[in-house]
């Protein structure tokens, strides 16, 4: 798979914008601030695909690229404080909207600051994806930012700390070093390969995601 081929499709800020579901998609969900733009950039090798800011909750909307018949679903930031509320239940429609439609989720990757304990969206997050049946990975970011001591001693707490933590793919990620992305790209290209089309998508619940 040639991941610089990777284009940009389509940036949609409401819910009845988004296109239907033509293709298998990759979804990445997270909180503001978590790394989810540096994320793809690494993934795909192209520094600007995905806009990495400095001021939390810039992405205010969902945004789709497209490789090799894939389409790849950049979810907007949640659990951002200092903006309004009306922005916030915005962002959090747009994030239940899209889950709530009949779309060809193959897998997400639910992205956790591996520093911190996970936040109340982040646990609310993992719940709604757990209760749904929804296929997903965690994504432990900003693993650089830790010694290989304190990395493996929150591995140990995580397993603690998150929804059936002792089940989950924990996945350390740098954006920084790049350590990590070659094991996520291979779940790209075992989806990539997977010819098997699920029948339905599950029913979805409201995932209520307006921040702290």
């Amino acid at each position: 798979m040639n991941y610089n081929d990777v284009s940009f499709e389509t940036s949609f800020g409401t819910i009845s914008q988004l296109p239907p579901s033509t293709s298998p998609e990759i979804v990445f969900a997270g909180r503001s601030n978590v790394g989810k733009s540096s994320l793809i950039n690494k993934i795909f090798g192209r520094k600007g695909l995905a806009r990495v800011s400095a001021t939390p909750g810039k992405t205010a909307t969902i945004n789709f690229f497209r490789l090799e018949g894939l389409r790849f679903v950049d979810l907007p930031g949640y659990g951002y404080a200092k903006v309004s509320r009306g922005e916030k239940r915005r962002w959090a429609d747009l994030i239940e909207g899209y889950f709530a439609q009949q779309r060809d989720i193959r897998l997400v990757f639910s992205l956790v600051d591996v520093r911190h304990p996970p936040s109340r969206d982040d646990l609310m997050m993992l719940d709604f994806l757990i209760d749904n049946e929804l296929p997903f990975v965690v994504v432990l970011t900003k693993t650089d930012k830790l010694s290989p001591t304190q990395l493996a001693r929150r591995l140990e707490e995580l397993r603690e700390q998150l929804p059936c933590g002792d089940q989950l793919t924990l996945l350390p990620f740098s954006a920084v070093t790049g350590s990590g992305v070659e094991e996520i790209r291979g779940i790209v290209e075992e989806i990539a390969e997977d010819d098997a089309l699920p029948e339905e998508t599950p029913e979805t619940s409201d995932l209520n995601l307006e921040g702290e």
